[in-house]
């Protein structure tokens, strides 16, 4: 994982004084090169020791060994971007609307290479079967992330697979305790800390079910109460509550689990993916 998707997905989880050095640096990771630590810790009204204490919290010995590393991830990233223009900077106002753009773009790319290149496979392969062998499936997130629960549910619809996206907290809660077979709960949040989805997961878990987190926060509330955790590995953009780089990550994890899934029946897959595209065209003509 790149050190500014570490700094993201540590962000929510640092106490106050290295919050703030984590904001700053998100909006502008160059500042650490420009900056010396005590010029750092006087931008971010705390002390040189709160700065070494956030090199620590995301890996690093001290602000010197960060420094370095940041410059040669920020040199490569700007090479390898370099076509789309400006990068390794947030999203500003005096930004044209190309140079938005090509951030924004540049965000969205880096978060697939990232998820898929940090993807933990075996832990895939055992959501992928459990999903595979159920006889019902539920998903559930609030906000943006229902949207993410929604496109999974649709496309396990399509072929053939009992999938139900529950908007209700109540229903969420109540559908999970009930015995119709073999269940799989999933349960979608990009902080994992999100109140409702926590409690569906831990419901359903202990109602037998397994159970399937996607989040971008490792130690979360809600990967640790899933069986199965797959993680997101993002830098969301300025505009952070539009979950906009964050539901590109998310998606992508959808599409491997639904890969996973339309594999483990290719015949099947193909059958049903045909009769309904061929259904629902008769529709439109």
């Amino acid at each position: 994982m790149s050190i500014q998707s570490t700094i993201e997905a540590a962000a929510s989880t640092l106490p106050p004084s290295l919050a703030r050095i984590a904001t700053v640096v998100r909006e502008n990771p160059s500042t650490v090169i420009d900056l010396t630590i005590n010029e750092l810790a006087e931008r971010c009204s705390t002390s040189v020791a709160s700065v070494v204490r956030f090199c620590r919290a995301i890996g690093f010995s001290g602000y010197a060994p960060l420094r370095m590393a940041l410059a040669t991830e920020l040199g490569k990233e700007s090479a390898q971007f370099s076509a789309r223009g400006a990068f390794g900077s947030e999203i500003s106002d005096d930004d044209t609307l190309r140079a938005a753009v090509s951030k924004l773009a540049a965000l969205e790319l880096l978060a697939i290479e990232e998820t898929v290149g940090n993807l933990d496979f075996t832990v895939l392969d055992a959501a992928i079967s459990d999903i595979d062998a159920a006889d019902r499936i539920l998903l559930y997130g609030i906000g943006a992330s229902q949207f993410i629960a929604e496109d999974l549910a649709h496309k396990l619809l399509r072929v053939g697979r009992n999938a139900h996206v529950i908007t209700d907290p109540h229903e969420a809660i109540a559908s999970t305790v009930l015995n119709t077979g073999r269940t799989v709960a999933i349960g979608f949040s990009h902080s994992g800390t999100t109140v409702e989805t926590v409690r569906f997961l831990k419901t359903a878990g202990a109602s037998g079910a397994a159970t399937v987190a996607m989040t971008s926060a490792k130690g979360s509330p809600l990967a640790l109460a899933a069986d199965h955790a797959l993680f997101t590995v993002v830098r969301e953009s300025t505009f952070r509550a539009g979950a906009m780089v964050s539901r590109i990550a998310q998606l992508t994890l959808v599409d491997c689990l639904f890969v996973g899934v339309a594999k483990r029946r290719f015949s099947e897959t193909m059958d049903a993916l045909h009769r309904t595209r061929e259904a629902t065209r008769m529709l439109r003509d």
